[in-house]
């Protein structure tokens, strides 16, 4: 952020095996650079860093436009097929602390599909592994970015009865993270969905008063 006119947000996507992690990191930096397909068996094995262009039009700064750049660390998920939790772990630590042990983390994404139930196991080993990457302040760093909110939507689910009717498992993860939550829609175009996602998470990021996590991390 060293210069004025120029901000960068550094992300990390994380959740089960086939919530859309990658597809989401390409929607939020307009691209194709992680890998996205439909599969019987988990198709993230690493982590990789996918970077955008600048994008404009999103955030004034002492009354000047600046352009955005979005990094974004994609993952394995957990469960996974063919790693376990400590090998998914440990490659996601490393990863974390080799792109963003300068800069710092501004926000981890946890991602959850909008048309499954959150169960209270699997909230609490994606919780715990988030808890073990991040430390303490997890929750101060974390947003859910819900998937598939279009098939929701097409159930008859609006966001207010989406949220009336969804699990307690999922209302008390949304409220540890003090309701830090997005729907992703694909029915808007990859344009004005990602302006739309990004406004939130700069939003979020602010209201955090752009603090970062992990900075100067040795692990």
């Amino acid at each position: 952020m060293a210069d004025s006119n120029e901000m960068t947000i550094n992300l990390v996507v994380l959740g089960k095996t086939q919530t859309g992690k990658s597809a989401a990191g390409n929607s939020l930096l307009g691209s194709s650079d992680f890998e996205s397909r439909l599969s019987p068996s988990s198709v993230t094995t690493c982590c990789s860093l996918g970077r955008s262009g600048r994008i404009l039009g999103l955030i004034r700064r002492k009354g000047c436009e600046s352009a955005l750049h979005v990094r974004v660390l994609d993952t394995p998920g957990y469960p996974h097929s063919n790693l376990s939790k400590e090998q998914v772990r440990d490659m996601v630590r490393a990863a974390l602390a080799q792109h963003f042990g300068q800069e710092g983390l501004h926000l981890a994404l946890l991602v959850l599909r909008a048309d499954l139930p959150l169960c209270p196991d699997e909230s609490n080993d994606t919780v715990q592994l988030i808890q073990e990457l991040l430390g303490p302040t997890w929750k101060d760093f974390t947003a859910v970015l819900l998937t598939h909110a279009d098939k929701a939507e097409e159930a008859g689910y609006n966001e207010e009865t989406y949220l009336h009717s969804a699990s307690s498992t999922l209302l008390s993860l949304l409220n540890s993270v003090q309701h830090k939550y997005i729907f992703l829609d694909n029915h808007n175009s990859i344009k004005e969905e990602r302006n739309i996602v990004l406004r939130k998470l700069l939003n979020f990021i602010q209201k955090n008063n752009f603090q970062v996590l992990l900075k100067h991390s040795k692990e």
